[in-house]
């Protein structure tokens, strides 16, 4: 390892390669990191409130992102039965942070929005992610947030 904590290079390696050390050691820290917004989206699903699973939340940060939208529409882009959107919606209903109205264009279908309530929750909730956040990088020079931020979008635009 140097002495910045970067892994040194495998014996042998071909330069500019990825040796399988570094490749153990990224995949190690992501995991890492993984386990870390688990347990941030736990926590910040319980703030909203604590029956609220973390599904719930990833149904309001959608409503949120994307504004009114069709139960079929979220299920499909949370990747779930549209059962589970129906029974999240009705939590979410009860707790005044979602509202279900009719498509006028077909009875059958149903928008889900926030309500008032709902937007006030996620907005406040935004603002201590984001201090969070902050806490946490505040100490880091300009130049490794700004190389953070590039090697984040490789690997997230990655093939």
């Amino acid at each position: 390892m140097t002495p910045s904590g970067v892994l040194d290079a495998a014996p042998g390696s071909v330069p500019g390669a990825a040796s399988p050390r570094a490749l153990a050691e990224v995949e190690e820290q992501i995991t890492a990191l993984a386990v870390q917004v688990r347990i941030a989206v736990r926590d910040a699903a319980a703030a909203i409130d604590p029956s609220l699973p973390p599904f719930g939340l990833r149904l309001l940060r959608m409503l949120e992102r994307c504004g009114p939208i069709h139960a079929s529409v979220a299920a499909e882009r949370l990747g779930v039965d549209r059962s589970a959107i129906s029974r999240q919606v009705r939590q979410l209903a009860e707790l005044d942070m979602v509202e279900m109205t009719v498509d006028p264009d077909d009875g059958r279908a149903r928008f889900l929005a926030l309500t008032a309530l709902g937007r006030e929750r996620m907005a406040h909730l935004g603002g201590e992610q984001r201090q969070r956040m902050h806490r946490a990088l505040r100490t880091w020079p300009e130049e490794d947030l700004l190389a953070f931020a590039g090697y984040l979008e490789r690997l997230t635009t990655a093939d």
